[in-house]
């Protein structure tokens, strides 16, 4: 079985405080961190046993900053290392230190592992990012980087565009619950030539989905579901029950408006855009969407 598997654990500590954020954050206390550690060290040893034919790809989505936390940098280095792990990403602000992330035969799979990184301006020094990002290029790290789309961004996107190497894709969200006029889309367009699938919400009721099947969501309990959105449960992870939930089906709500849900729809031609890097969202073509290029045509099923 090839399976996607979107984990969320219970972190929700961030050394971010973006007014935009749509999580709730908390400080976590101690005892909330060593629940979260023991959650992903209980994920991460489940993973590593899954050698008996499974080829598993991962994407941490944590509600706060992972990767300042030395537990999901090892869990990252390791699983990367695991012959049928065939991806292991997070997606991070990226305020981290960068040296963890060294090849060799105690370093992590750099042809494995791979970041989502997210700029935000106000929240860090626009030199800081960039710097990493070139610490991360340097290093050979597979990585894009993206910004929210609110108005007072777009200086500092183009900015980090004309910064950033050619291969290096620069997404852009559209920020949640804003429209945007067809002139202000065509500015972001001009960054990110995928941003039209971001513009809008697409609808997905009674269409079909890879989720619940190839893809599912695990929190920090083990509760499988199909994707973050939808609360059904399918089963737990740790005791196999999940496997006999998974099957093609067709998604419930109205509408998906989040990439790492719509991405998923069979409707959409996402897999073969981002064809080798749907978890990190790297498109088979980088260089050219940094030319404004697209990659074959847009088609697009939204609500407006």
């Amino acid at each position: 079985m090839d399976l996607t598997i979107l984990y969320r654990g219970p972190l929700a500590s961030c050394d971010y405080d973006c007014p935009y954020c749509p999580f709730a954050k908390r400080r976590d206390s101690r005892e909330q961190l060593r629940a979260d550690r023991a959650a992903l060290e209980r994920f991460t040893g489940w993973a590593a046993a899954q050698t008996d034919g499974d080829r598993l790809s991962v994407l941490f989505t944590p509600w706060g900053e992972g990767l300042v936390r030395s537990w999901y940098r090892r869990a990252l280095t390791e699983l990367s290392r695991m012959p049928h792990i065939r991806r292991v990403a997070i997606q991070t602000n990226l305020s981290c230190r960068t040296d963890w992330l060294t090849g060799g035969e105690d370093g992590a799979d750099l042809g494995t592992l791979a970041l989502w990184c997210t700029y935000h301006p106000g929240q860090t020094p626009y030199g800081r990012f960039l710097a990493k990002c070139r610490e991360l290029s340097a290093r050979g790290v597979r990585f894009s980087v993206g910004v929210v789309g609110f108005p007072e961004h777009l200086e500092e996107a183009r900015r980090l565009r004309a910064a950033l190497p050619s291969e290096v894709y620069l997404w852009v969200n559209a920020a949640e619950g804003r429209t945007y006029t067809d002139e202000e889309a065509g500015r972001w367009t001009a960054l990110d030539p995928l941003f039209p699938y971001s513009r809008h919400p697409h609808r997905s009721a009674g269409l079909p989905c890879r989720t619940g099947e190839s893809v599912i969501s695990v929190d920090g309990e083990g509760t499988v579901r199909r994707c973050h959105f939808v609360r059904a449960e399918l089963g737990n992870l740790y005791d196999g029950s999940y496997r006999r939930a998974l099957r093609p089906r067709a998604c419930p709500l109205a509408v998906c408006d989040c990439h790492i849900g719509y991405v998923h729809l069979e409707t959409l031609p996402l897999y073969d855009v981002f064809a080798g890097g749907v978890l990190e969202r790297v498109p088979r073509a980088p260089a050219s969407l940094s030319q404004g290029q697209q990659i074959g045509p847009l088609r697009l099923d939204v609500v407006t």
